[in-house]
């Protein structure tokens, strides 16, 4: 067949920022497929109305399913009706977003439909009929080219490693009936973390923060960079500061916390241990900003300014905000 299916995710009705990229994705992976892309979203009433710039990028057709049982993420409801939207259109491959609903998600649909699935995906691509896909192994020390040899071909996708290229397509809106199982877990609130403006999975620049930050107060000096450099950054911090209780576990990158591939990393008083590396070493242009010459973090940095933060980042963020003045 060849048709690809990209799973959306929306929050309070509306499309989350990775949506454009799995959707761009799987355009692309249907084209060498010889298919089209259909994007799939899930949602509470008025769901649809978000879904509309899919088109855009690729979605010959978007199917919405609206009912308030799917107002918030349900993992086992969830998986049952992605489950069955997949039978019912005989796919090639499902796409994900590597996020926290993606990383959940995938694994209990490929569990249903009883095939493998390949997690935290940096490339794709259509070999000769099936799908090939590359994946960080071992901390992130290496990646490994997998080949499915079973239809459909599930993944998830890193955020930020592809980027969301147009693809002018149809767009056409389907509006699902579906069928709720019964769920043995009720979402009881939803609680958002206080200031979080956007998320550092979905974050196209991203500082982050370590121990050589010397005191939870000096986070300001990171906070004045990251706003500078405009409303597409956001804070991030290694293991040993939120396990400090510095900054919260949702900002952790690392092995341990969430993956990250923005087009610019700023590693500041991180030494560079690897399980941070395993979260971030796929970015595409890395500063580090460290004290000690020989901080391992340099060997991933594409620049590297050896210093003290607290010299470093007043003088940085001064600068940036002299050229960003200048137009």
């Amino acid at each position: 067949m060849g048709d690809v299916l990209a799973f959306v995710e929306q929050r309070d009705g509306m499309v989350r920022g990775a949506a454009n990229e799995v959707t761009s994705v799987a355009a692309s992976l249907a084209q060498g497929l010889g298919g089209v892309c259909h994007a799939l979203v899930l949602g509470g009433a008025g769901t649809a109305a978000s879904s509309s710039g899919l088109g855009a990028f690729g979605a010959a057709t978007v199917k919405v399913a609206e009912d308030e049982g799917l107002s918030s993420y349900s993992a086992e409801v969830y998986a049952s009706v992605v489950a069955d939207v997949v039978r019912a259109g005989d796919y090639s491959a499902v796409l994900f977003s590597a996020s926290a609903t993606g990383k959940d998600l995938a694994p209990r649909v490929a569990a249903l439909l009883d095939v493998p699935v390949a997690t935290d995906v940096t490339e794709l691509s259509a070999v000769g009929g099936s799908v090939s896909a590359v994946r960080p192994v071992y901390s992130g020390k290496a990646f490994a080219t997998v080949r499915f040899d079973v239809s459909p071909a599930l993944a998830s996708i890193r955020p930020n490693a592809f980027g969301a290229a147009p693809h002018a397509a149809g767009g056409d809106l389907e509006i699902l009936e579906v069928n709720l199982p019964d769920s043995r877990v009720q979402l009881v609130e939803f609680k958002a973390a206080e200031g979080a403006s956007i998320d550092v999975s979905e974050a196209t620049v991203v500082v982050s923060g370590g121990r050589g930050m010397k005191d939870p107060e000096n986070w300001s000096l990171l906070e004045e960079l990251r706003d500078a450099l405009g409303s597409d950054a956001a804070l991030g911090a290694s293991r040993a500061v939120v396990d400090s209780g510095w900054r919260s576990h949702g900002e952790q990158v690392g092995q341990t916390g969430k993956t990250v591939a923005p087009k610019l990393y700023f590693a500041v008083g991180i030494s560079g241990a690897i399980q941070h590396l395993a979260g971030m070493r796929t970015s595409q242009t890395i500063v580090a900003v460290n004290k000690d010459p020989d901080a391992p973090i340099f060997a991933v940095a594409d620049y590297g300014i050896v210093g003290d933060a607290m010299e470093v980042l007043p003088r940085l963020t001064e600068e940036i905000r002299a050229l960003k003045a200048q137009g």
